[in-house]
């Protein structure tokens, strides 16, 4: 009896062998050869794609796995051996022998004895609870064999309950969700959440940017307490958000099938990890399990100098209009990014003059330390004869895909030394405003420089009295949008000088809807109604822009209404047009201003029966599945009939983001004494302008002027030469996005993105006292072409695949003014030539001894010209006005 009361207490105390003997991951039995078949491949092709066209290559082998030490306390604590074999190497895709590049090849042959010794060398992991906690390999073996062991290393990676855990394996450190069924564990990476060593980096706007998809997803199937199969699949999917069809995607397939045991090593004894490898093998060591950087080696590929020999012409400026020149742009910033100093520097100084602006456009788009010391040693900014290459490259930097700190910090350095030219100075501390904003929408916004740039350009409007320098920082504020410098804009659009309160308000106007609050609302009805004193009519027009602009409430829309009819006459028909055009094209203002017309007071037809040639208009340019296009137009004449200002502006949305593809506007003043008219109400002081600004992708570029005072009026009137004047031209990298996508396999697959516009803006304004007629230009010549390239390159085998699409556009907007008569005749054109689009694509693999596939496809297609529909009563005045031509 006594025997039985101490065995039952004896039981009670001592804890469940059930409960013990849960395995938390799978567990090896010892003196046992695992045998497992593997293969893994890697395939790329477009997004949507047939099973037959693509480009990629696959890896078979035998793996063995044996235990080689347990921990005696934990049998979920174990020290795995693993042996790959029997190597091969094939095509995943079906070809006939002449194509298919790997015929006749044998592992060896491919890769070489030394690698693929490397490879079939043992290596150990250790696994507790089912996760890789060390991988165990030789130093000296190259990366990518290393990395393709982790792969298979990875694979072995389970837990066998259901949650949600952070672990790292060969991807990085990633959230894993495991989904436990009977006989089976699903484990799904949630990859947007991997943190790797990678470095990459993308384009700053979401329109010219690029849309990831990946998925990672492996099923495992136990049998008898280990791994019966595992199979992998994980995707990636890169698209161009300006056309989603420029898309790529990458597959990676992992599988591990069982194919029997035998009779394998006893287990090693030993009280820890660390000493068992070293017993088993001094040379073995902890090198981690998530993936090491391989430096990509290009054999036989051209130094920069020789790639710049080979395609130098395609910089000369007459193929600036032709796609050639931004894909040479494209191609010759790769291979800057690889670059040195001195070898960026040899090719400066090497290139003819005609082609050297567009060197320095690519230098600096470059964004390298290498190429940034290289521009700058080359540029000397207190030479002003310097100024159009300073200035491209300064319009480079404010162009730049992602700058950092040390660009800002470059700028900043130049502004503190002494500048040659007033402009370049000008346009330094615009540009620095553009990359504050850039800085500061990465997360920069406290780095030292831009803390420093930032108290610079809010201080600068009050640190003096010349009106180019407060101009010039009142730009740099509009480039930094900053919200800080909200108040600063609401101070100088009140301001007496016209030119002050046009930028404040344009700046005003870019800002988030929900950062202008109730002051600004106030201060630009104030401008409006002129509750304080008359301002210029453009001015108001601007007030008016950021009041419709910025959620109105019923009441300032109602008053806006009320306005219309004792406004100077143009002003009178440009609001009527304006409130038109915003019910039309249904602008975010329409419904409370469809709410404000429903009063017969406001709304009637005394009001709106205004005639005048002043006008407003918003259109499509384009609409796609992809990017939507809209242009608007706003032209403004004075009472005399002279143009007072014309706004054109462009957009681009995609995926909820909007880009400010381009704004030129022309603005003019004091011009009436040529044609002895009166000046309107606030404008009979003003002296004699015109000149333009150009926005040009949300960066704000420094104004051009075409005349300033009454002299330089007439000496430019009787030298016209009717040829344009540039405002903006050369290359422009609008999408720039590397990164490189480790994937579960070990392989890595490196992408790149860039689109390279040619551009070339030129605006111009004839006046002829003759015939009493002037004529506005804006003249906009452009070719796009953006690629998306993907390679995965294993030293031993490369393949590739590369999506592209170009195009080469024209758009002219002219006004002709007829004013020998009133009312006078005003004509607006807005013209789109027909224009060629093409789109490529290329898959390609190669390996050492030479052989290579090429497979090459394209489509093109020529879009039609035309002329973008503007108001009826346009229509009907160039009708006269060419008739009277005639």
């Amino acid at each position: 009896m006594l025997r039985l009361v101490v065995l039952l207490i004896c039981t009670a105390a001592a804890p469940s062998d059930s409960r013990k003997d849960v395995a938390a991951g799978p567990r090896l039995d010892n003196d046992q050869l695992y045998k497992f078949s593997y293969r893994t491949e890697v395939l790329l092709d477009r997004a949507r794609g047939s099973k037959q066209s693509k480009a990629g290559y696959r890896i078979t082998s035998d793996v063995s796995v044996n235990l080689v030490w347990r921990d005696p306390g934990s049998h979920d604590d174990q020290l795995i051996q693993l042996v790959i074999s029997n190597v091969g190497v094939e095509n995943t895709a079906d070809r006939s022998a002449q194509e298919n590049i790997l015929q006749g090849s044998t592992a060896e042959s491919l890769m070489g004895s030394g690698p693929l010794g490397a490879l079939t060398r043992p290596f150990m992991i250790h696994l507790r609870n089912g996760k890789v906690k060390a991988f165990y390999s030789y130093r000296e073996e190259p990366a990518t064999i290393k990395n393709l062991k982790r792969g298979l290393a990875s694979l072995l990676q389970v837990q066998l309950k259901t949650g949600k855990v952070i672990e790292s394996d060969v991807s990085g450190r990633c959230t894993v969700q495991y989904q436990r069924t009977e006989g089976q564990v699903r484990r799904t990476k949630l990859l947007e959440a991997c943190q790797t060593p990678e470095t990459s980096f993308t384009t700053h706007s979401q329109v010219m940017g690029v849309t990831k998809k990946a998925s990672s997803v492996t099923v495992f199937t136990l049998r008898d307490g280990f791994i019966d199969s595992a199979e992998a699949e994980e995707v990636h999917i890169l698209a161009a958000n300006s056309r989603r069809s420029a898309a790529t995607k990458v597959i990676s397939r992992q599988s591990l099938t069982f194919v029997g045991r035998a009779a394998g090593p006893l287990e090693v004894t030993g009280k820890d990890v660390a000493r068992v490898v070293a017993s088993v093998d001094a040379k073995l060591a902890a090198v981690g399990v998530m993936a090491e950087k391989v430096r990509p080696q290009c054999k036989g590929c051209p130094t920069l100098f020789e790639h710049w020999q080979a395609n130098q012409h395609q910089f000369e400026p007459e193929m600036l209009s032709k796609a050639m020149a931004p894909r040479s742009f494209l191609a010759l910033i790769q291979s800057i990014r690889k670059a040195t100093k001195a070898e960026v520097l040899k090719v400066l100084k090497s290139a003819s003059k005609t082609a050297l602006p567009q060197v320095v456009d690519a230098v600096t788009s470059a964004q390298t330390p290498a190429s940034l010391d290289a521009i700058l040693s080359f540029l000397n900014f207190t030479d002003a004869k310097g100024l159009v290459l300073q200035e491209r490259f300064l319009y480079a930097c404010g162009f730049a895909s992602h700058p950092n700190e040390r660009m800002l910090q470059a700028l900043l350095n130049i502004y503190k030394g002494k500048i040659g030219s007033s402009e370049i100075k000008e346009s330094v501390v615009i540009i620095m405003g553009a990359l504050v904003n850039k800085l500061c929408h990465k997360g920069g916004c406290n780095s030292p420089t831009v803390v420093q740039v930032k108290k610079m350009i809010l201080e600068g409007p009050e640190s003096t009295e010349v009106e180019a320098e407060i101009q010039m920082f009142l730009l740099a504020l509009k480039n930094s949008m900053l919200p800080e410098a909200i108040p600063i804009f609401i101070k100088y659009a009140e301001s007496e000088v016209g030119v002050y309160c046009t930028i404040a308000l344009s700046a005003l106007q870019r800002y988030d809807v929900k950062l202008i609050n109730d002051q600004v609302k106030r201060m630009v009805n104030r401008i409006y109604h002129q509750n304080r004193r008359i301002y210029e009519k453009n001015v108001r027009a601007a007030a008016a822009d950021v009041i419709l602009s910025s959620d109105p409430s019923y009441e300032h829309v109602k008053n806006l209404l009320l306005s219309i009819g004792s406004l100077p006459h143009e002003m009178n028909k440009y609001m009527v047009s304006k409130i038109q055009d915003t019910l039309r094209f249904e602008l975010p203002a329409s419904k409370v201003v469809q709410q404000a017309m429903k009063d017969m007071v406001s709304h009637n037809y005394d009001r709106f029966a205004k005639v005048g040639s002043s006008s407003s208009y918003s259109g499509f340019m384009a609409r796609t599945a992809d990017v939507s296009s809209t242009y608007s137009l706003d032209i403004l004449y004075s009472g005399s009939g002279i143009m007072r200002r014309s706004n054109m502006n462009i957009y681009g949305a995609s995926s909820g983001a909007t880009l400010h593809g381009l704004q030129v506007a022309i603005e003019a003043q004091g011009l009436e004494t040529l044609i002895a008219a009166t000046p309107d109400e606030g404008e009979q002081d003003l002296e004699s302008y015109a000149g333009m600004s150009a926005l040009l992708f949300d960066v704000q570029l420094r104004p051009v002027t075409f005349f300033k005072g009454y002299s330089d009026l007439m000496s430019k009137i009787f030298s016209m030469s009717g040829e344009p004047m540039s405002v903006v031209k050369g290359l422009i990298l609008l999408t720039d996005h590397s990164e490189v996508i480790q994937l579960q396999s070990g392989v890595k697959a490196s992408a790149e993105f860039q689109g390279g516009l040619a551009i070339d803006i030129s605006g111009g304004m004839e006046i002829s006292l003759w015939y009493r007629e002037s004529k506005t230009s804006v003249n906009n010549r452009g070719a796009l072409v953006v690629t998306g390239n993907v390679t995965v390159d294993m030293d031993f085998i490369r393949a590739g695949m590369e999506v592209s699409f170009e195009t080469e556009a024209s758009l002219d907007f002219i006004t002709t003014v007829q004013f020998s008569e009133y009312p006078f005749l005003v004509c607006i054109q807005m013209d789109k030539t027909t224009f060629p689009f093409r789109e490529y694509l290329t898959k390609y693999e190669s390996v050492p001894s030479g052989k290579n596939f090429v497979s090459r496809k394209g489509r093109k297609q020529l879009v039609p010209g035309s002329e973008f529909p503007l108001h009826q009563e346009n229509s009907n005045m160039c009708k006269k006005v060419f008739d009277s031509d005639w």
